[in-house]
């Protein structure tokens, strides 16, 4: 993969974004998400196919069809094969694995893979009714009227039940404290406006109140409403050769996995994040390399209480212990681990079928030093990065391993 670009993430939190004025619509992030990849690859005549991941235009936007968008970033791209994935919040890293599908089958040598989202069109109220059709909208309504911090509200009840509130909280708040660090590094992340003093104090003021939200979870421990979107290219080594990149400006698909698991049953434990600990298992297994050598990961942190039972999922520490091993500063940018370097969904944002091709150009910038402010070290033992974009409530989970070239 190489060429990665993001537009700007808007939402609350950017200074210039305003809900009562007239904002960007899909058509725009696609065309800005993908002209900017083809600025750093010579044009649209490199292409051979594109992919655009997206979750829920057609009721956001009231547009669907969104294959038929490439030909509207370049004319050069009109009359090419093109067409859209969904996975829920997963969408776009099935954009990633369609683009790898056609080059290993040799159906191309260069796949333009955008994932895009604009939420910001409806009242928060309404946006979660239609989020909700990433789980099985049969048990909506059963659910919490906000049905996804709900779901994951759920699991966070029965996390502190199990290994103590304050416990999870500390390693919750470190874990929202790392993100908007982070995404402050990054001039496309939504919170990189975020100039709060003491982001400890802040969440610990925001108490969850079941009665304005949902009981196990405040606001900051979710990720934002976000419009955005990101590109990447797919290539073959003859693809990078036709476009005149070196491997070094670019990373090696190490190994991969795209796993589902049955939506119309609940999760197999609430707090074990399953499908993603078989899904990053089975890519490191395809990559034949162990957590030990993976330098920093970009993890699907919806919510916070996800991003500690994905330090659980992927071996990182012991079922019970992610909240400790993130509160010890080991997920921060200097940690053990680093992860989520620009912030995450919940500091750079979660424009919710963009994120996987937004957390593949993070580990891109990162292994290539092009991540500017935000570059972590990484050292030559540690050479691969990985990514785990989940759809749903643990449902479609993409897994991807990235090699330093």
């Amino acid at each position: 993969m190489t060429a990665g670009y993001n537009t700007i993430s808007m939402g609350t939190g950017r200074k210039e974004f305003n809900p009562k004025k007239e904002r960007p619509g899909l058509d725009h992030y696609i065309k800005d998400a993908g002209q900017g990849v083809l600025k750093q690859i010579g044009g649209a005549d490199k292409i051979d196919e594109s992919v655009i991941g997206n979750f829920m235009s057609a009721r956001f936007n009231k547009q669907a069809h969104l294959g038929g968008f490439a030909g509207a970033i370049d004319p050069k791209l009109e009359f090419k094969p093109s067409l859209s994935v969904e996975g829920a919040c997963g969408s776009g890293g099935l954009s990633l694995i369609t683009g790898i599908r056609s080059v290993l089958a040799e159906t191309a040598d260069t796949v333009l893979s955008i994932g895009v989202e604009v939420q910001n069109t409806v009242k928060a109220i309404y946006g979660a009714d239609i989020l909700a059709g990433a789980g099985w909208f049969d048990k909506r309504k059963h659910g919490h009227a906000y049905f996804f911090p709900g779901q994951f509200s759920d699991r966070a009840g029965v996390y502190y039940e199990k290994y103590g509130h304050e416990y999870a909280r500390n390693g919750m708040r470190r874990w929202f404290v790392n993100a908007i660090e982070n995404a402050r590094l990054d001039p496309t992340a939504q919170e990189y406006h975020n100039s709060t003093p003491d982001l400890a104090v802040l969440y610990d003021k925001m108490t969850p109140n079941g009665k304005a939200f949902v009981d196990h979870l405040n606001v900051l421990d979710c990720s934002k409403v976000s419009d955005g979107a990101s590109g990447i290219v797919v290539a073959s080594e003859e693809g990078l050769q036709r476009m005149g990149i070196d491997k070094k400006d670019a990373v090696e698909v190490a190994g991969w996995a795209q796993l589902t698991r049955n939506i119309t049953n609940d999760p197999p434990d609430p707090v074990e994040l399953t499908t993603i600990k078989a899904a990053a298992a089975k890519a490191m297994e395809m990559a034949g390399i162990t957590m030990d050598q993976v330098g920093t990961v970009e993890t699907h942190d919806c919510f916070s209480i996800a991003g500690i039972l994905a330090v659980e999922a992927l071996g990182l520490a012991a079922p019970g212990k992610g909240a400790e091993y993130v509160a010890e500063g080991n997920t921060a940018r200097n940690g053990k681990m680093p992860m989520n370097t620009t912030g995450g969904l919940i500091g750079w944002g979660h424009p919710t079928g963009g994120t996987g091709v937004h957390q593949a150009v993070t580990i891109w910038q990162q292994l290539t030093g092009k991540a500017g402010d935000a570059q972590i070290t990484l050292s030559d033992d540690r050479p691969y990065g990985l990514t785990i974009n989940m759809g749903g409530d643990d449902v479609t989970v993409v897994a991807i391993v990235y090699k330093r070239a």
